[in-house]
């Protein structure tokens, strides 16, 4: 539970207090409002105001507090914090600019969608449709002709209870698709946590890391993408162990999911990777269940404040089921649709979905209402 924040608060916080700023009030006119109002990086999407958290051993406060006013709310934090609040603002206006992944240029300033191609024989979804090589290679050039910018190719399920694959099956089942997406000018991610999946991927033609375990799994993991320069999606999960979904236990899910990303951001910019080739993912249904998943949606905007691009997957989930009626997992297209949108007004830049026809339209609804606000 949220409790009022006020300045004052600020002069007596504990040591280990954290604040954090997230766009709140978003605006379709900016133009109407001039100063009043400020861009999430170079997206579509404009925001009034900040909702500014201070965390301490106390709980947690919150304020809504105009754009105009949050140098006055600085001014009255300590040092530390002020600081932090200042990178945080930055952040978020910070463009993000493009991501090159082989001959394909990806331009973030409007949502771009990921295509799932699961190569498994039990993903929760799609498991057992696409294991056969020239069959998986057909559906990804059909994502990719379909709308999808990019297309994630993965070899092993992770869903709650998931076996574990070992890594040569794993590179058996992803090689040859990686192969001739690429060979055929598809941008293509590797969703893998092991080093030598992602090494057999990039060397197939794969552009992009997808690790669901932030580079945590593999402690080799750091050292190839560091290796290769390519961009890397940074995942949540509460474990980095097998099972990724183990101690989902939060204090604040919004706040630990963004604290546990900071620290993989700031670890893989020490590590040598290019801090414009980090994604950030929260991780909806890695061991969080619904409330935890609503919150995080509804906190969304709070990732821009780490500056990276964000990759949002909620296409199919859980907790679509569970808001109605327990639908199937073939039957959870106008929830996944929903939660993408959602994602998109909060200024999301990559969403990973299995529909990509259905979000594709999705979007583009959304960019003709953007564009008619803007000038009308």
């Amino acid at each position: 539970m949220f409790a009022p924040l006020t300045k004052p608060d600020f002069g007596k916080t504990w040591e280990d207090a954290r604040v954090y700023l997230r766009p709140a009030c978003f605006v379709d006119r900016p133009h109407e409002l001039d100063d009043d109002c400020l861009r999430i990086a170079d997206t579509m999407v404009w925001f009034a105001a900040w909702h500014l958290s201070l965390r301490d051993n106390d709980g947690v406060k919150s304020a809504i507090v105009p754009v105009p006013e949050l140098d006055g709310w600085i001014a009255a934090m300590p040092d530390r914090l002020a600081d932090a609040a200042k990178m945080q603002r930055a952040a978020v206006m910070r463009p993000r600019g493009a991501l090159q992944l082989g001959e394909r240029t990806v331009r973030l300033n409007e949502p771009q969608l990921m295509g799932i191609l699961n190569v498994t024989p039990d993903s929760f979804s799609d498991g057992g449709k696409h294991v056969d090589t020239a069959a998986a290679s057909e559906a990804g050039y059909a994502l990719a002709s379909a709308g999808a910018a990019i297309i994630d190719v993965g070899g092993e399920s992770t869903r709650p209870g998931a076996p574990l694959v070992w890594e040569g099956d794993e590179i058996q089942r992803i090689e040859g698709v990686v192969s001739s997406l690429a060979k055929g000018g598809v941008a293509v991610s590797i969703d893998t946590r092991k080093a030598s999946v992602m090494e057999a991927a990039l060397a197939a033609g794969a552009s992009v890391v997808n690790d669901i375990s932030a580079l945590r799994y593999d402690e080799r993991a750091m050292e190839v993408v560091v290796r290769a320069g390519c961009p890397v999606v940074l995942m949540h999960a509460p474990s980095a162990k097998s099972d990724p979904h183990e101690g989902g236990g939060y204090a604040h899910v919004l706040f630990d999911v963004y604290d546990m990303l900071a620290d993989r951001v700031a670890a893989c910019k020490a590590a040598g990777v290019d801090s414009a080739k980090i994604i950030v993912d929260p991780g909806l249904g890695f061991g969080k269940g619904v409330a935890d998943n609503l919150a995080l949606i509804n906190g969304l905007a709070l990732f821009h404040a780490l500056g990276c691009p964000i990759l949002f997957g909620a296409s199919r989930k859980r907790m679509i089921g569970a808001l109605d009626n327990e639908a199937p997992a073939d039957q959870r297209l106008g929830g996944s649709v929903a939660l993408h949108y959602q994602a998109a007004t909060q200024g999301a830049q990559l969403l990973r979905v299995h529909d990509v026809a259905e979000n594709r339209q999705a979007l583009r609804v959304w960019r003709g209402l953007r564009d008619a606000a803007l000038t009308a």
